[in-house]
């Protein structure tokens, strides 16, 4: 999920160190048959390192790049979250106004109206407003190529009844970060992925980490393929090429293990934020048991975790065919990222052994 301070550039590149990531990682292929995992942690003093065990491809058994790029499916929503706080600290979008007032007459449905919801809820998931991914078909066979406008996935979500009032709940919702975009082409009169690439991705310098043009299903660069099996023991098949426009401003960045520290350093170390706007960043709600993980709180695009050593980890994680990325960073600045290639393993609790190797590479 994150990092802290300005990143030096990678010390070493580690495919044989047998630390606790290394050992973890290899588990997590071995025994979570994961085809690879990646990694890249940054310690207090700065120490940068890469990891890669596994193999990019199952067909040709090419071993896994270090960093290599991956989609990061919902680490997005953190980076829509920075660049709408960037427009509240310049005065152009309030927290707590309705989003009526940026998208009028828009957002309307069974117990939805955009003049009850405001911006700080749909940042949040505190909107009510349902999520829009399991009404798109096919998300895992050829629908999979299917371009998908923004406001056919709001209009999937605007179809269901609300699930509760604004403010009165809590429920994860893709739904919420398309308006979310919406708001943000609205207020600058610019499209979402140049706005995020201007304020925030060339802003820190994040050098493989980008938003995918329209009808762009490759990954470029150096990456490894990306799995989907139906159900666990299911056989693993290549889902890399896909369509993601239907993530947009919730899911649609492709980045790399130590870009993400990176842009984490610079989000929790003030770089992009002024200080009253990481502080409501910041501020978190409580997530109903087994929404997300155990102890997970939410704030304004970013998640934080308890840690079995003590004190937190802020960043986000993201789930998307074919991939998983999870993370964290701490105020001391001990940071980890970790991406899987494979989003539903053969093995059903391949996720939480992710996790949990998040919890002991932050607490080593």
């Amino acid at each position: 999920m994150a990092v802290g301070g300005t990143l030096p550039a990678p010390a070493a590149a580690d495919r044989g160190s047998r630390d606790v990531v290394h050992q973890g990682l290899e588990r997590l292929v071995r025994e979570d048959r994961y085809p690879a995992a990646l990694a890249a942690t940054t310690r207090p003093d700065g120490r940068v390192r890469d990891y890669a065990v596994g193999v990019a491809d199952l067909r040709t058994g090419a071993r896994a790049p270090l960093d290599g790029r991956v989609r990061v499916g919902s680490n997005t929503k953190a980076f829509t979250a920075t660049v709408v706080l960037q427009l509240v600290g310049e005065g152009k979008v309030s927290l707590d106004a309705p989003v009526e007032r940026y998208l009028p007459r828009l957002v309307r449905g069974d117990g939805i109206d955009g003049r009850r919801i405001t911006v700080r809820h749909i940042l949040q998931h505190t909107s009510g407003l349902p999520d829009y991914v399991p009404y798109i078909e096919d998300l895992t066979g050829k629908g999979r190529h299917t371009y998908v406008q923004p406001r056919t996935t709001l209009d999937l979500g605007l179809a269901h009844k609300a699930l509760f009032a604004p403010g009165k709940g809590w429920s994860y919702s893709n739904t919420n970060y398309t308006l979310a975009g919406l708001i943000i082409e609205k207020v600058t009169g610019r499209p979402l992925a140049e706005q995020i690439t201007r304020r925030v991705i060339d802003r820190v310098g994040l050098r493989d980490t980008y938003f995918p043009g329209v009808g762009d299903e490759r990954i470029r660069g150096a990456h490894p393929r990306g799995y989907f099996a139906e159900r666990p023991g299911a056989p693993l098949d290549d889902i890399t090429r896909m369509d993601p426009s239907w993530g947009w401003a919730a899911g649609q960045l492709i980045s790399t293990p130590s870009d993400l520290n990176r842009f984490y350093a610079a989000l929790f170390g003030g770089e992009l934020l002024a200080p009253t706007q990481l502080a409501q960043m910041r501020t978190t709600v409580a997530t109903p048991d087994g929404a997300l993980w155990p102890g997970a709180r939410y704030g304004l695009g970013v998640i934080s975790t308890p840690l079995s050593c003590g004190g937190l980890a802020w960043g986000h994680g993201g789930n998307i065919p074919g991939y998983q990325t999870s993370g964290g960073r701490t105020d001391d600045g001990r940071a980890v990222s970790i991406a899987v290639t494979a989003d539903t393993p053969t093995v059903a609790d391949g996720p939480h052994h992710v996790l949990a190797l998040v919890d002991a590479a932050l607490c080593r």
